[in-house]
């Protein structure tokens, strides 16, 4: 692929990318049936997923090679996220990367990180830079980093902290920095927080781009169950009321891939030029997953509605994982800033 095409609003991936997403397909396909998914809510994460996920490079290709990984693009990362969105993996990939590839930038991200063999996680939000606060994956992760004032911390405690329920089944702690075992600036000043904000907008475009996964199967689920259901004689797909909201998912999932992929682009290679993107892909998924995830229970009438089906399952993470990273009306907030001062300096 030329090295501008993204650029040029050609969203079409090359074979190597195609080759990609399809090895993660194929993955989750095989090792993350929705059981799976079930038999790991109340811990938040499959060990066993994690570890064959490690396996297969998931967290190595996120690292630079200068830090002993495989140095993939953003773009390549919002591939495997987008397969994990669709399988609803519960597997923290997202924080651990996002954070791997921040110790990375500070010289601190060691062979085990790199492997993910110690699980490291992040706080996602936005203005967080003192005092307890709920970390996505705090009740797993062996290293968490936040920011405390003008630094950027490694904690490291030798009880990890007690999971707490959360509607998106993830394995949620409350962290107290005060309460770490160890405590290790990484660094301080405007340029850390900077890395850090960098972080923020890594974890906030692969959570956009899961949610376009996970979109994609819940408009898959809603189809499906239209084309077998008949009333009058006729497939309920055939009916407006249910084929025009289908079509409005599959413009969503269209429009946030493509965002999503030409933010991954801007975030690498020009992370000044179009800073709002990253944080647009989100602001814009959280929303419409909700809303496409509703459609789809809606589709299958009271079945949709019951425990078991897959629909809901999806349903709860659509509402949830966006929360993960604070209140999305703070990143509104945030976004609404750049581009007020673009405009200013236009």
């Amino acid at each position: 692929m030329d090295r501008y095409e993204l650029r040029r609003l050609d969203y079409s991936l090359s074979e190597d990318h195609q080759a990609l997403q399809a090895a993660y397909k194929d993955f989750f396909a095989t090792h993350c049936s929705i059981e799976t998914v079930r038999a790991a809510e109340g811990s938040g994460v499959d060990k066993n997923l994690w570890e064959r996920l490690c396996a297969m490079g998931a967290t190595t290709m996120a690292v630079p090679e200068s830090a002993g990984g495989d140095g993939a693009t953003l773009v390549d990362l919002t591939l495997v996220a987008e397969e994990l969105g669709r399988a609803l993996a519960p597997v923290p990939w997202i924080d651990h990367v996002c954070a791997a590839r921040l110790l990375a930038r500070f010289g601190a991200a060691d062979a085990d990180v790199v492997t993910g063999t110690r699980l490291v996680s992040l706080d996602p939000q936005q203005h967080n830079t003192s005092g307890i606060r709920l970390i996505p994956a705090g009740s797993v992760a062996d290293h968490i980093v936040v920011r405390e004032g003008d630094e950027v911390v490694r904690l490291t405690f030798s009880t990890r902290p007690a999971g707490v329920d959360n509607i998106a089944k993830l394995p949620m702690a409350w962290v107290d920095p005060a309460g770490a075992d160890a405590r290790t600036v990484l660094a301080a000043g405007p340029d850390a927080l900077a890395e850090y904000q960098r972080a923020l907008d890594e974890w906030r475009l692969l959570t956009g781009a899961a949610l376009v996964g996970l979109v994609e199967a819940t408009m898959t689920i809603a189809a499906e169950f239209a084309k077998t259901r008949y009333t009058l004689g006729v497939p309920i797909a055939t009916l407006q009321a249910i084929s025009h909201p289908l079509a409005n998912i599959a413009i969503t999932v269209s429009a946030g891939r493509n965002l999503a992929r030409r933010a991954a682009w801007f975030l690498d290679n020009e992370p000044e030029e179009r800073r709002e993107l990253a944080p647009s892909v989100f602001v814009f998924m959280a929303e419409e997953a909700a809303k496409a995830a509703t459609m789809a229970v809606h589709v299958q009438g009271g079945l949709g509605v019951s425990a078991e089906a897959a629909a809901t399952a999806y349903l709860v993470r659509a509402r949830g994982w966006p929360l993960a990273g604070g209140d999305p009306g703070v990143v509104a907030a945030y976004l609404a800033g750049i581009v007020a001062e673009r405009e200013g300096q236009d």
